[in-house]
């Protein structure tokens, strides 16, 4: 990439609010498994630019802090939220996953999207070990990630890994699942699907008419065009070897 962005920052540039493998579809999925409501206490791990946090409040009411390692995806949440009204019931704060800073046993709900495939696999058990801890018996963590397909070819990984500019290790169903139940989580459920991130039906769905123009006429731009055609292209090439995957594990 031309400014060595990683992918999910370029496309936030050009606009993109959803940058999630399985957009909006995936998101609802785990939101509902987290049966929500006014009393529920939620930790947003990667919270970005808050879209997910924010939403959540709107709907049910509950109070949910949101944590991210970007001082400037921080900086836009905040704006998001003051604008959305839920700042009585959305918090963000800067921290690293993998020492939060909050009691054992604190929350009932852990969402964390797009996050755990950029770690090797070595590092993801740490990260998943950490949630644990943080969540109060019976809580769940709904996360949401790429998901290589059987008939993945052999190049696909470091394909990706070259169009959107991070170490991405993704992992099979039984990779995934296995990963939750190995960290010490009592219960795990999944769904599955298309990833919709650069498809453009999966953009008008997840951003709707004006802004899926807007990351289109930002995406042409011949500052952008390179990399953006580079991210669809590769994204459309692999289609048919890798999903999203929203997984529900419960402690």
């Amino acid at each position: 990439m031309s400014e060595k962005l990683a992918g999910h920052k370029f496309l936030a540039r050009l606009g993109k609010k959803r940058l999630r493998p399985g957009g909006r579809a995936a998101t609802e999925w785990l939101i509902q498994q987290g049966a929500l409501t006014p009393s529920t206490r939620v930790l947003e791990v990667a919270c970005n630019m808050g879209t997910t946090a924010i939403e959540m409040a709107q709907r049910y009411g509950c109070a949910i802090v949101g944590v991210d390692m970007d001082k400037v995806a921080l900086q836009q949440a905040r704006h998001n939220i003051l604008a959305a009204g839920v700042e009585g019931r959305v918090t963000v704060m800067e921290a690293n996953a993998l020492a939060l800073p909050f009691p054992d046993n604190h929350f009932d709900v852990v969402i964390n999207e797009a996050m755990l495939t950029m770690y090797a696999d070595k590092a993801k058990r740490p990260l998943i070990q950490e949630y644990l801890r943080v969540l109060k018996p019976g809580g769940r963590l709904l996360t949401h990630d790429i998901m290589l397909l059987p008939q993945a070819s052999d190049d696909v990984t470091a394909q990706m890994r070259a169009a959107i500019n991070v170490n991405v290790q993704p992992l099979t169903l039984a990779g995934w699942r296995s990963l939750f139940l190995d960290s010490g989580f009592s219960q795990v459920e999944n769904a599955q699907g298309a990833m919709t991130l650069m498809t453009p039906s999966g953009m008008i769905y997840d951003e709707g008419w004006g802004g899926a123009a807007k990351i289109v006429r930002n995406a042409l731009k011949a500052e952008n065009r390179a990399t953006f055609l580079q991210l669809f292209r590769t994204f459309r090439r692999y289609r048919h070897q890798l999903n999203y995957i929203a997984v529900c594990s419960t402690k």
